[in-house]
């Protein structure tokens, strides 16, 4: 399956959807509605996925033209983006995170969705850097970041608005671990087959008491959050 910017292939029991727009890979309307149907097929006939950008590149985050638009197409795109990062997030299917280069913003969002997060070594940028841009740290940004930076990074990671590379992002608990460029989609498939092999039920209801708290939160909070960002001055 390909849908433009996003490819899906079945490798055995393991989904690999991958994002190519042949730029930033841009979290646009198309490329979010393309990994949302991406993410719905795996959830029907795979065990685990890997989610994976192109060579040196994750993603940058939300597409930034109907960000600037006006404010309704920002608030549209926002709440589109929420619903992706938090199926994501919530999947019952393990999700293995291939982060193949930079991932910044939204990108960031992304990587901290997964189960298990594998960087590519490199000079890689990877982080949430809103503030450096004059822009608040959304709810759901601050919430993802909350539950996987670790506690004594987290003031660095969103209100210092630091950009990690690979190594960095491992101590900051943005990554799990960092390979070597050729190695990484295999020693994601690898962590996706292990974990597949758990009982389906099982890791999604463990899941779900991990996390559901959280999405829950973020959920019913979501609108008031965004009205507030509309709403600031600038």
């Amino acid at each position: 399956m390909s849908d433009g910017s996003v490819t899906y292939t079945l490798e055995g029991p393991t989904a690999v959807v991958r994002m190519d727009d042949g730029k930033a890979n841009a979290l646009s309307d198309a490329m979010i509605d393309a990994l949302l149907a991406a993410l719905a097929r795996a959830e029907r006939e795979a065990s685990a996925l890997v989610l994976a950008g192109r060579t040196d590149r994750f993603s940058g985050g939300f597409d930034l033209r109907p960000m600037i638009s006006d404010p309704a197409s920002a608030c549209a795109l926002l709440r589109h983006g929420a619903d992706l990062l938090l199926a994501l997030y919530a999947t019952p299917l393990p999700l293995v995170i291939a982060c193949t280069g930079h991932a910044l913003a939204a990108g960031a969002l992304l990587v901290l969705t997964g189960d298990v997060r594998i960087g590519a070594e490199g000079a890689f940028k990877i982080g949430l850097n809103e503030v450096s841009l004059g822009l608040p740290v959304p709810m759901l940004a601050m919430e993802l970041a909350r539950d996987r930076i670790a506690p004594t990074e987290l003031p660095r990671a969103t209100l210092q608005a630091q950009i990690y590379t690979p190594d960095e992002a491992v101590r900051a608990g943005y990554l799990d671990a960092v390979v070597p460029v050729e190695g990484l989609l295999d020693r994601a498939r690898a962590d996706a087959a292990r974990l597949g092999a758990f009982g389906r039920s099982a890791y999604g209801a463990t899941k779900e008491r991990l996390r559901g708290r959280t999405v829950r939160s973020i959920r019913e909070n979501l609108d008031q959050d965004i009205a507030a960002l509309m709403a600031l001055p600038g």
